[in-house]
């Protein structure tokens, strides 16, 4: 009987070791001489190559890629602390010194990344030489080879050009290399995720939560769709939607995983795994997207726990009043995506937050769930799909797969028709589709779009502070410095700058 992947990840920390710029090989009585020999050694192997995609889900995605866009901010709480590096991130204003930043959580993004790469190269290097079924051996292997594409199409996409691991390292004094060229990362992300293809089993038949060949191809359709090579991209997402492997769920507000049920849903390509309890495996991103400060009879209704606690602090990942006002009437997604909270402790005169509610499932322990975030679904895939016929002309063919996105949001059909009219009708309804679920940035850098549409924001913001979530409160106003860095790419850590010489 198949079982949850979810319930392995533990055994995956067996491998976990030092968690600097790559995992280094222990030089113990555990080492890949005394433990890759069977293939549930590999097993494992692979379970640990998973791990690191939930702290990034949980605490590093939302603060790069969706706060640092116009679709949330944060509510400032001037009775806490210092909070400047995620406030950093989302006012565009993180210091970068040479191509260098400090901020921990662009250094915690890259080394979570690494550690899937480094995971990921253990294996393949070492699973050729080593005797089990065919069919096993496939699978890891192509799991593997998801894994350290996806991880290093992360990378690309935040830092551009970075150093380039593809085997194990065997000693610290070997473990910088120069940065390789962003051309040659997304050659070798393209090259791994075609290799992962063939190896992986398709959704109806893998075990659940593991990479299938439907998420390799729905994530070589996105490299491409990066890349711009648009008839590669459509040629991959057609065979996702005549794979007969996924669906869209009928109501959106049903799409997202319960604490416990619904996860991996027909709707799902990818998703990270979490469960409630105390063996590690939780997730707490819901209580991270909450305004602050918030009271236990104020949080309750939201996750419904018998322990409920106060939160304190700054509220992070707050819907902005220009997502909120992107939803067209009648748009079923506005109010399955976006809830409303009273905060009776907080100094502005209007004590209503929003909040990200399409996440925000019941549970039983406070701060500790097991709702599943997604990577990839399916009308990511049709949205895309329409994007890609598009660009190639085939703007009649294109605007059906948008429409079966807006019918399932309780919408009409699109009433865009020329190309130019359709792309920004996609470019839209990708973000109010895909809202909170770290696209944003992304979108916003690969259509070119950084000071069309940020330095506006960032000018809404500094007239109107009162709108985007600052109290009323004297020295409650943005920063000198926001909105003084619009790259398409972070800094690279300074931490891992260094230990390298190369940067």
């Amino acid at each position: 009987m198949k079982k949850h992947i979810i319930t392995i990840f533990a055994a995956g920390l067996l491998l976990t070791g030092c968690e600097e710029f790559l995992t280094v090989i222990p030089e113990t009585s555990l080492s890949s001489a005394t433990f890759f020999k069977t293939e549930n050694d590999f097993q494992q192997a692979v379970n640990a190559a998973y791990v690191p995609l939930r702290a990034i889900t949980n605490d590093r995605s939302y603060l790069l890629g969706e706060q640092h866009s116009d679709n949330t901010y944060y509510a400032r709480n001037i009775l806490f602390g210092a909070t400047e590096q995620q406030e950093d991130l989302a006012d565009f204003a993180d210091p970068v010194s040479n191509g260098i930043s400090s901020n921990v959580h662009v250094l915690n993004q890259y080394r979570l990344d690494y550690v899937i790469i480094a995971r990921a190269n253990q294996v393949l290097d070492l699973i050729d030489d080593v005797e089990m079924p065919q069919a096993s051996k496939d699978n890891l292997k192509g799991q593997a080879l998801f894994l350290r594409a996806y991880a290093y199409f992360e990378l690309a996409r935040y830092f551009g050009s970075v150093p380039l691991h593809l085997i194990p390292v065997p000693n610290r004094e070997e473990s910088a290399l120069p940065l390789s060229p962003e051309a040659e990362i997304y050659a070798q992300i393209v090259k791994d995720a075609e290799a992962a293809i063939p190896l992986l089993l398709p959704k109806s038949t893998q075990q659940p939560g593991r990479a299938t060949s439907g998420s390799a191809r729905m994530l070589l359709a996105n490299v491409y769709m990066v890349l711009k090579d648009w008839a590669k991209a459509e040629k991959l997402l057609k065979e996702i939607v005549s794979s007969n492997q996924y669906s869209l769920i009928s109501s959106y507000a049903n799409v997202f995983s319960e604490n416990v049920a619904n996860k991996n849903n027909a709707e799902s390509i990818f998703e990270v795994q979490y469960l409630e309890g105390a063996a590690g495996l939780n997730g707490s991103f819901i209580y991270n997207f909450m305004p602050r400060p918030i009271s236990p009879t104020e949080l309750k209704p939201i996750t419904g726990t018998s322990n409920t606690q106060p939160l304190d602090g700054e509220g992070n990942n707050i819907p902005t009043p220009d997502i909120i006002a992107a939803y067209e009437p009648g748009d079923l997604r506005k109010d399955a995506s976006i809830g409303t909270v009273f905060l009776a402790g907080s100094f502005r005169a209007d004590k209503n937050y929003p909040y990200i509610k399409k996440f925000a499932k019941t549970h039983s322990l406070h701060g500790n769930h097991g709702t599943n975030f997604p990577i990839y679904r399916y009308s990511e895939t049709l949205l895309f799909l329409a994007e890609a016929l598009n660009e190639q002309g085939k703007t009649g063919e294109a605007i059906p797969y948008i429409n079966q996105v807006r019918t399932r949001a309780g919408l009409g059909a699109t009433p865009a028709a020329g190309q130019a009219d359709l792309r920004e009708a996609i470019f839209k309804e990708r973000r109010v589709e895909l809202a909170f679920e770290n696209k944003r940035w992304f979108d916003i850098t690969r259509t070119g779009r950084i000071n069309e549409i940020i330095i506006p924001y960032g000018k809404r913001i500094v007239a109107n502070p009162l709108a985007y979530y600052y109290p009323p409160v004297n020295g409650a106003i943005p920063r000198s410095n926001v909105f003084t860095n619009l790259s398409k790419y972070y800094g690279l850590p300074a931490a891992e700058s260094d230990l390298s010489p190369f940067f």
